[in-house]
Parts: C-alpha cells; sequence; structure tokens
C-alpha cells in the first residue's frame, strides 16, 4: 500500500509579518547606527560645534571708499566678500529656493520626498541635495569621491552635516552663506564678487533676469559659463525663470518678458593690477603688511596667530573719494595721452638720434641701459634659473613677441615683436606722472594716482620716487621769510643779480642764481610777483636774508623728512621731494598753519565687524594763522598774473596749440585758487601744486630718466606739464556739486597783522616806501 506524501507545513502569516517587522527595524537601526557612526566621526573627521559655528571659509580683504564703494581686494585664490542675508535682493532667492530646494522652508536639512524620488528614478527627475547639503559639501567635503562606497559614505556625513547647520543656523543664514561661498568662476568667490564681476553692481541691485543667470551658474559654474558659453547660460537662465513661474514665483507673463530680453553681460574682472586706484591699493597692500608685523592677532582654537591679509576677510576703510579717484584718473589719461603724442613727435630718430635721451654721450646712455637690464624681472629670473651672463644678453637681443602699453589703443596694450632690449627703450620713452589729492583741514587723502598704467608701470611716483621740487620749493623760502623778518607779501626787492659770497651760509663758493631767462629787470617786484613769475634773484635775496637753516627748520616740521643741506642753493629747489611729502607740506598753508600729516586708511575691522584699528590724527602747529594766511594770497598771485594764469583763461582764443596738442586749455576758473609751478633744470621735471581753501592737489610729470625730457619750455614747464592735470580733475570734481569742493575765498583770520592787499595804496608810493625799507635792512 502506498504510503502517503507528508505535505510541508505551511508558513503563517504571522511568520512573515514578524520578518517584514524584524527586516524593517533593522534596516531602520542600519540607517541610524551608519548616521550615528558617521556624527561619531566613524567614517572620518567631522566638524565640531566650534567649526560649525565659525566655518572657515578664505575671505578677501576688502578696501573701502570714503563714500562707502569698493575700490578693490587683497585675495590669494578666493575673492570673496560675504554679505548677509538682508543684503541679498528678493528674486535672488526666490530663483535659488525654485530652482535648487522647492520645499526648503519644509525641511531640516534633508528633503525625503526629494530622497525618495531620486532613488526610485535614479535620479533621473533631478537630484535629492538641498540648499543645506549642498552648503556642507561646499564648507565640509569640497569635492566628490570617485568610488561608489565613498560617495555613499560622503553624501551620509552630508546629511549628517546639513541637519546641524539647520539646528545651528537660521534658513536665512544658511541661504546667505551657501551664496557666499559657491565659486562663480573669474575670481567671483561668492555672490558680491560674481555680481560685480558679471553685472558690475551690487547684490542687491540684480534684477531677476541677472538673479537667474547666476542661480543658474549653481548648477556647474565652469559648464555654465557666460563668458565662454553665451547660449547654453541663457537656455540655462530662461529655465530657471521658467521655474520661478511654476512655483507662482513670477507670473507666466513676467516669465515670457524675462526670456525674450538679452543677458547683458558687463564682464569686470577683478584684479590687483586692473581697476580704481591700482597705485593706492598697492600702497595699502605694504601699510597692511607693516601692520600685521605690529598688531598679533587675538589666539582662537584652530585659527591661524597672525592675520592674514588674503584669507581673513579684514576690512580697510580708506580716506580714498571713489568719484575724485576716478576723475584724477580720467585727468591723468586725458592730458597725458596727448603730451606723450607730442613728445613721440619731438623725438622721431630723425629729430633725436639718441632717442629718448637729450644731451648724453653714448657711453652715459648705455650705462642707463645696462642698469635697466639687470634691473629687469627678465634678468633676475634667468640669473635665478642658473644662466650665463653670456645667455642671458643674448636674450635680450632676440626678437620676441610681446604685449606693450600703448596710449592709442583702446585696451591701452597692443601685441608686437621686438627685442627686450628695445622694449627697455620704448618704455624709457614714456612720461611718467604722480598726482595726489588731500583735505587740509582732515589730511585725508581722497585720490592717488602714482602712474599712467599699473599693470606696465609698477614704480608708484606718489611716494616711491622723488624728484628735484624747482620753484614749487620756493614757497618755504617766503614763509621763512615772513615768519622770521616780519615781511609782507606787498614788500619789495629788487629784481637784478644777486650773490651770497663765498663762506657764507656754508657756501664753499659765491652762489649768484640766474632767472630762467638769463635776464635781469632791474625793476623792483612784490614778493606777490616775485613768487608769482619765479624771479630766482628775488628768492636768493630772501634766503640770505633769513638764512638756510630756518628754512630746513620749517621745511623739517611741515613733513619733509629728506636730508636737506642748509645752504643758500636749496632755495630754487635742487633736493628731491615726492608728491606725497609736498602735498601735506602745502596743505598747513590751507590749513592756517597747523600740519596734518597725510592719511589713508582711518579704520580697520575683522570679518564681524570688531575695530582693530582707528586712525589718530598726527599734528603740528608750524606757522601763525597771520603767516599761512598771508603764505596762501602770495600764491594766489601764480593764479591770477603768473605762471598759472592760463586757468583763468575762458574761450578757445586764449589758447595755444601746437601740432594739435593743447598747452593751455580754456579751464576759466574764476574762484580763489592759490599755487604754485616748478619746472627743475632741462625741463627734466614739472610740477604744480594747487589749493582751495578744503583740497590741496600736486602733480608731477618727467621722464623716468632725468635725460627724458622736452627741449624746450614750451611743453616741458611745470605749466605745460603738470597744471592741465590739475585743471582738468578740478573741473570734473566742480561739476559734482555734491563732492563739495570749495569755490570760496580762503579764510581770513580775526586782528590780521600782515598786510595781503597790496592795491590799499598807490603803487608808486608803495614800490619807494618799501625799497626804501629794504635798502635800509639788505646786508651788502
Amino acid at each position: 500500500m502506498a504510503k502517503a506524501k507528508k505535505k510541508k507545513p505551511k508558513r503563517s502569516f504571522r511568520t512573515f509579518v514578524k520578518w517584514f517587522w524584524f527586516l524593517f527595524a533593522a534596516g531602520i537601526f542600519s540607517i541610524v547606527l551608519i548616521f550615528l557612526l558617521a556624527s561619531w566621526g566613524a567614517f572620518g573627521e567631522m566638524p565640531t560645534f566650534e567649526r560649525l559655528e565659525n566655518p572657515q571659509t578664505n575671505l578677501a580683504t576688502e578696501i573701502i571708499s570714503a563714500d562707502g564703494q569698493t575700490l578693490g581686494k587683497f585675495y590669494l585664490d578666493d575673492n570673496r566678500t560675504p554679505v548677509g542675508y538682508d543684503d541679498l535682493p528678493q528674486n535672488l532667492v526666490d530663483a535659488l529656493i525654485a530652482t535648487e530646494d522647492v520645499r526648503y522652508y519644509s525641511h531640516s536639512g534633508i528633503d525625503a520626498w526629494g530622497t525618495l524620488r531620486a532613488i526610485v528614478f535614479l535620479g533621473q527627475r533631478g537630484g535629492a541635495s538641498t540648499i543645506s547639503q549642498q552648503l556642507s559639501k561646499l564648507l565640509f567635503t569640497k569635492r566628490a569621491s570617485g568610488d561608489v562606497l565613498s560617495r555613499a559614505i560622503q553624501k551620509v556625513k552630508e546629511w549628517v552635516i546639513a541637519t546641524r547647520l539647520e539646528r545651528q543656523y537660521t534658513k536665512s543664514e544658511i541661504i546667505a552663506m551657501y551664496m557666499n561661498i559657491y565659486d562663480f568662476n573669474y575670481n567671483a568667490d561668492g555672490i558680491r564678487s560674481a555680481a560685480r564681476i558679471y553685472f558690475g553692481k551690487e547684490p542687491k541691485d540684480l534684477k531677476t533676469e541677472e538673479s537667474a543667470v547666476l542661480v543658474g551658474m549653481l548648477k556647474n559654474s565652469s559648464l555654465y559659463n557666460p563668458i565662454r558659453r553665451e547660449e547654453l547660460v541663457l537656455n540655462r537662465r530662461n529655465t530657471v525663470l521658467s521655474q520661478m513661474a511654476k512655483y507662482d514665483y513670477i507670473t507666466e507673463e513676467a516669465k515670457d518678458s524675462l526670456q525674450a530680453l538679452e543677458m547683458n553681460i558687463n564682464f569686470s574682472p577683478e584684479s590687483h593690477r586692473e581697476g580704481l586706484a591700482t597705485y593706492f591699493r598697492m600702497y595699502l597692500q605694504g601699510f597692511m603688511n607693516r601692520w600685521i608685523a605690529d598688531n598679533p592677532k587675538p589666539a582662537l582654537e584652530g585659527e591661524r596667530d597672525k592675520w592674514n591679509l588674503y584669507l581673513d576677510g579684514l576690512k580697510i576703510y580708506t580716506t580714498i573719494d571713489s568719484r575724485m579717484q576716478t576723475h584724477a584718473e580720467e585727468s591723468v589719461s586725458e592730458h597725458m595721452k596727448r603730451l606723450q603724442a607730442e613728445f613721440f613727435v619731438q623725438n622721431t630718430p630723425a629729430r633725436n638720434p639718441t632717442t629718448p635721451f637729450l644731451d648724453l654721450e653714448d657711453s652715459e646712455i648705455d650705462d642707463i641701459m645696462e642698469r635697466a637690464m639687470k634691473n629687469s624681472s627678465r634678468w633676475r629670473g634667468m640669473k635665478a634659473a642658473g644662466k650665463s651672463e653670456k645667455e642671458i644678453r643674448e636674450s635680450f637681443q632676440k626678437k620676441t613677441e610681446m604685449t606693450v602699453f600703448d596710449w592709442n589703443a583702446e585696451t591701452k596694450e597692443k601685441d608686437t615683436v621686438m627685442t627686450p632690449l628695445d622694449s627697455i627703450r620704448y618704455y624709457k620713452s614714456f612720461l611718467r606722472t604722480s598726482m595726489m589729492s588731500m583735505e587740509p583741514q582732515t589730511g585725508h587723502v581722497k585720490a592717488w594716482v602714482g602712474g599712467v598704467n599699473y599693470k606696465h608701470f609698477q614704480y608708484d611716483n606718489v611716494i616711491q620716487g622723488a624728484r628735484q621740487a624747482g620753484s614749487t620749493f620756493k614757497p618755504f623760502i617766503y614763509a621763512a621769510a615772513i615768519d622770521q623778518l616780519r615781511l609782507s607779501p606787498c614788500d619789495s626787492l629788487p629784481d637784478s643779480q644777486y650773490c651770497i659770497e663765498a663762506g657764507k651760509h656754508g657756501n664753499i663758493e659765491a652762489w649768484c642764481p640766474k632767472n630762467s631767462d638769463g635776464k635781469y629787470s632791474g625793476k623792483m617786484y612784490t614778493l606777490k610777483k616775485a613768487l608769482a613769475n619765479s624771479v630766482n634773484t628775488v628768492t636768493a635775496q630772501l634766503i640770505d636774508r633769513v638764512g638756510p637753516k630756518p628754512v630746513v627748520s620749517i621745511v623739517k616740521n611741515l613733513g619733509l623728512s629728506r636730508e636737506i643741506l642748509p645752504v643758500p642753493s636749496i632755495a630754487l629747489g635742487t633736493t628731491d621731494f615726492n608728491v606725497y611729502e609736498m602735498v601735506g607740506a602745502y596743505g598747513t598753508f590751507a590749513n592756517q598753519g597747523v600740519y596734518v600729516k597725510p592719511v589713508m586708511v582711518t579704520r580697520i575691522e575683522d570679518k564681524n565687524g570688531t575695530v582693530l584699528y582707528e586712525y589718530v590724527p598726527e599734528t603740528k602747529d608750524v606757522l601763525s594763522k597771520d603767516v599761512a594766511y598771508a603764505m596762501v594770497k602770495l600764491m594766489e598771485g601764480v593764479t591770477e598774473g603768473g605762471s598759472g594764469t592760463r586757468l583763468r583763461t575762458s574761450s578757445s582764443k586764449d589758447v595755444t596749440v601746437y601740432k594739435e596738442i593743447i598747452t593751455g586749455y580754456p579751464y576759466g576758473f574764476t574762484n580763489p585758487i592759490a599755487g604754485k609751478t616748478g619746472t627743475t633744470q632741462n625741463n627734466s621735471d614739472g610740477w604744480f601744486i594747487g589749493m582751495v581753501p578744503n583740497l590741496v592737489t600736486g602733480v608731477w610729470v618727467g621722464g623716468e630718466e632725468r635725460s627724458v625730457h622736452f627741449k624746450s619750455i614750451t611743453y616741458g614747464q611745470g605749466a605745460s606739464m603738470a597744471l592741465p592735470i590739475w585743471a582738468l580733475y578740478m573741473k570734473k570734481n566742480y561739476n559734482e556739486a555734491e563732492l563739495g569742493i570749495s569755490k570760496e575765498e580762503f579764510e581770513e583770520p580775526e586782528d590780521l597783522s600782515i598786510k595781503v592787499d597790496c592795491n590799499k595804496m598807490p603803487e608808486e608810493t608803495e614800490k619807494e616806501a618799501d625799497l626804501e625799507d629794504d635798502m635800509d635792512d639788505l646786508d651788502f
């Protein structure tokens, strides 16, 4: 009899349920365990509470102008300046939410629905990363790992960090952090730099379509590059706008009209060699390095023990006014382009076989070129690379492709082929300039131009260079004479040859200066007229009477710190000074005899706004109010009837034109202006320092070598080389009324004891009385 088969017992439904819940619990436990292990650091170091509270990101140091504009930044790799959430336009935030994380305000760092969708559809319908996760990746995990397991672990760490960020910061703070840290390429680190570099504006001023471009770049800024892939970025921008319409941040009508617009990228790259106030920024770099060396950083765990100019996000508040700085740079460019054109005309090889040098022997030119060659970066670089001197010298004779400065090129550069030695001579042919403008009452420097183009001429002639001051030094002689001898601008001296004998005032030989034209009129000149016309014979008489030592003493108190020999010849400006020193000294006259040291930095703050440095004015009483005012009235004569009279011309009939190069412009100034021109021997240096009651501005123009100069005084004098820059600058300032540049009279002291109005008595009577007094006082 066949045996009946045993039936296998059926697993009960309860068993399946048990296993389901066991596996489910195990899965949940595993997930929780993985997250716990990740948070404990089992998969690698996790950021501490302190790091979450103060994430270490490299922040650029920002240079801020007196009128609140960003002049530039100091940075290495990260040109990042953070902005607060309140400084972000709402359209940017809306575009970000609509495109990157539509449920941002309803999750706590991880979007469960987004994650589930990504798993089910394998990422085909969008990723699952929230804004918080993307921020955690940018801050703490950086690049994605290559293999699957490592990437999965990295993702877990990002989730943990994202939830911690959500607990630590508000939603608004996370958005601001994310936008501040993202790299938009071209040194556009963070939204502030991106808005400035791609659209030339601050983030708060971004339009909706502009915000959409930047949000579109968040997907991949290298791929969605508006400079290289305009059409791709345009399509991406329109996708962002569509997302904004989809989630009701904008209407369909607005979307359609915005998508029809062009992108209008205003690409303005930010670099250390370009932009506004480049020479000043490089001066500031040295200032900050000295400050950092003398001011240690408060020690905090995990932070650098020394301030880093390029990484710590300092804010440097300066006295520079961005509007006045722009006016200064424009004025330099306008005049120097014209002046250089005429210099080239006069120094063609046919007209000057030794161009650009004048009055030099071949051996002297060879010495200049040899020195320049050995000081060049090419020579230093090849020597450091171990090249022999023979190889280095041969390289200077080989034609090379290079980009050189050119006033006539749109970008001020042109590509050419020449030998490095020829390029040295080419650059020697360019006239250089410097300009500084200061408020005399505060010492605040408002504009600083160290040369014609920082990228190609990096020597800062405002403060690095020093050249003979010429007749701009004469006011110091007059100031000493008025202060020590109680003379007045109306006192007179004869224009006749005058000698200071050997042995007097430290003279080795007799000193008999000539007037610039070699002539002596024999007439009596008031001090005002003598200074206005730079009469050397009168200046010689004054320094003889007052003595060189009192002049040197006053000059030192006026901030001219260089070594000055107390000899009579200093009266004609033989000592070298720079524009920085001269403007500071002249400011004393405009500030009623009180010297205020020029200041460029008023405050330094750390990234949190803590004040690290505040400027304390450095002042010194040098002259009485009466003497200072008398000097101002003396120097007003320069622009009323002396070498600065061209400032008063008001029509094109008064303009002198040589081969289309204008040397006298129809400026038409009618307000009080005090100043002094200066021209040194052979026209090597041209100066003009001009003053109105609340602004003193100095300008110098000359060649790098003293042998690079104009042949004649037509162009070589300070009134032709330097004064036009001052005039153009002041015209621009006056056209912008909100700058508040004065057109008023200089303030007259109460109970003025020095006679300054030479018209109060008949001219002949005045001359006779002054002559009698002066003849009695003169020590022949």
